[in-house]
């Protein structure tokens, strides 16, 4: 079978071989690979900046939607021909993972999905929702999970509530999409007006371009006295104002650092106003379930931009790097 490898951190870092046929053990399933879907942690991955001390050679991509071609024994629940998704972390079923269970996620350190056929745990794949094609299955595992375990699981999101999302991207717009289904109002602040535009179509209750509003914490706490959560992708440059928009007892959701990981902030405000400041590594299976019945409930469709033929992850992950795709960039197996 053929599959890509990271051999070398940085640009030409990622190879195309040969590898032998996987044979499933007992309790696994062999993945015949259909999509699969970019997060910027891949990027950083594949870059050395996410851990340096990642061995290699390594596949990498953690998302990725495929058809069962062959189970080992012992396997009871999936059947050849189903399709699935892979779990990012494949050893987190609920409740708290410790340090071992959570590094048991694919694309680093654990091989990823940039591969012709893998092989996975029996209960590290769940089945597809049928309204979805193999791309948009293949962005739930990281970048839609992340959006509900933020909102939902940790969150306990209510009808009516007010979210303030940065950004336009995977995790982003699976918030948005999120908080539409469940009846509460989002405010989506980008650097394009023309994001901002497409944000308002898919049902954003408010938007604000922060470039032409650098002090857009302030402007939101006007508008609103304080958001019941934020989604936090951005990092450094703007966890203070996300202190600042928090309303007393509001939640702040830790996912990206898109602009560093050291914030220029006091902690002052998470005393003060006895904030929750969680951090959000995707999510566990339970999460996942629920997740997908309700993506299935509601037929919601993610937004994808861009789907290439696998073998030019190199070419996608340099262009998903620049920040200028809206949702979710896609790989198709031919």
């Amino acid at each position: 079978m053929r599959a890509i490898e990271l051999q070398s951190f940085g640009p030409n870092g990622l190879h195309l071989v040969d590898r032998p046929l996987p044979e499933p053990g007992p309790g696994e399933v062999r993945l015949r690979m259909r999509a699969c879907s970019l997060n910027y942690r891949d990027w950083m991955m594949c870059s050395g900046v996410y851990n340096p001390r990642q061995p290699l050679p390594l596949v990498p991509l953690s998302d990725g939607a495929a058809i069962i071609d062959a189970v080992g024994e012992g396997v009871t629940v999936r059947k050849v021909g189903e399709r699935v998704i892979g779990l990012f972390n494949q050893a987190w079923q609920d409740g708290d993972a410790n340090a071992e269970i959570l590094r048991a996620s694919l694309g680093g350190p654990l091989d990823g999905m940039l591969r012709e056929y893998a092989v996975l745990r029996e209960d590290g794949v769940m089945p597809v929702p049928a309204h979805l094609t193999d791309v948009q299955a293949a962005t739930l595992p990281c970048a839609a999970l992340t959006a509900w375990t933020a909102l939902v699981t940790q969150g306990h999101l209510q009808a009516g509530d007010l979210v303030l999302i940065q950004g336009t991207g995977g995790v982003s717009l699976f918030a948005l999409q999120f908080c539409v289904l469940m009846g509460a109002r989002a405010i989506v602040i980008s650097s394009s007006d023309a994001k901002l535009e497409r944000a308002r179509a898919l049902g954003a209750w408010h938007t604000l371009n922060y470039r032409q509003t650098p002090a857009w914490g302030k402007q939101i706490l006007a508008l609103t006295g304080g958001v019941d959560h934020v989604v936090e992708v951005g990092g450094g440059q703007t966890f203070g104002q996300s202190l600042l928009v928090a309303r007393p007892h509001g939640h702040i959701a830790v996912i990206g650092v898109l602009s560093g990981a050291q914030p220029d902030a006091t902690l002052l405000p998470i005393l003060m106003k006895n904030l929750r400041v969680l951090g959000v590594m995707v999510g566990h299976a339970a999460s996942m379930r629920a997740m997908l019945r309700a993506v299935e409930a509601a037929q919601l469709v993610p937004v994808v931009e861009r789907v290439l033929p696998w073998t030019d992850a190199e070419a996608a992950l340099a262009e998903l790097a620049t920040g200028g795709h809206f949702g979710k960039m896609g790989l198709e197996f031919a």
